[in-house]
C-alpha cells in the first residue's frame, strides 16, 4: 500500500498565498500559521535566504521557524532513558612486567588480568619510581 504524500508547492505559490493575505489583513495582524508552514516547507528545498527574500519576511524569524519543525517528537512509549552496559574486560591470558632501576630489578608475572589492572598496576609503579 503506497502512502500518498502532501503535494510539493512551489516558491511562487506560497509567494502569491503571502501576497494575498498582505491585501486582506487588517493592520498588522501577524502572519498566520499555515502560511509559516508552507514558508517553512519551500525554505527546506530552496534555501532559507532566498525563501525570505521572495517572501517579504525576516531570516532569522524564518530560520527559528525552522529549528522549531526539526525537532524530533518522542514516539510515544520510548524510553527516557536507555542504560549503556561496557563490555567486560578482556583478560591477558598471562603478563610478565619487567622493571629495573638503581636499586634493582622487578619481575610481575600476572596470570587472567583484566587490562585495566595492567594499567593501574603500571601506573602505580611509574609513580612510585618518580
Amino acid at each position: 500500500m503506497a502512502q500518498s504524500k502532501a503535494p510539493v508547492i512551489s516558491l511562487e505559490e506560497v509567494k502569491g498565498r503571502f501576497e494575498e493575505w498582505r491585501t486582506i489583513r487588517r493592520g498588522k495582524a501577524r502572519i498566520p500559521a499555515e502560511l509559516w508552514s508552507a514558508a517553512v516547507e519551500v525554505a527546506r528545498r530552496e534555501g532559507i535566504n532566498r525563501t525570505a527574500r521572495e517572501l517579504h519576511v525576516a531570516w532569522d524569524d524564518l530560520k527559528r521557524r525552522m529549528a522549531t519543525t526539526d525537532e524530533v517528537p518522542r514516539q510515544p512509549g520510548s524510553p527516557a532513558f536507555v542504560e549503556l552496559v561496557a563490555p567486560q574486560a578482556q583478560s591477558i591470558p598471562e603478563c610478565i612486567l619487567e622493571v629495573e632501576g638503581h636499586r634493582g630489578k622487578l619481575r610481575i608475572q600476572l596470570k587472567g588480568a583484566s587490562a585495566s589492572d595492567l594499567a593501574t598496576l603500571s601506573r602505580a609503579l611509574w609513580e612510585a619510581a618518580s
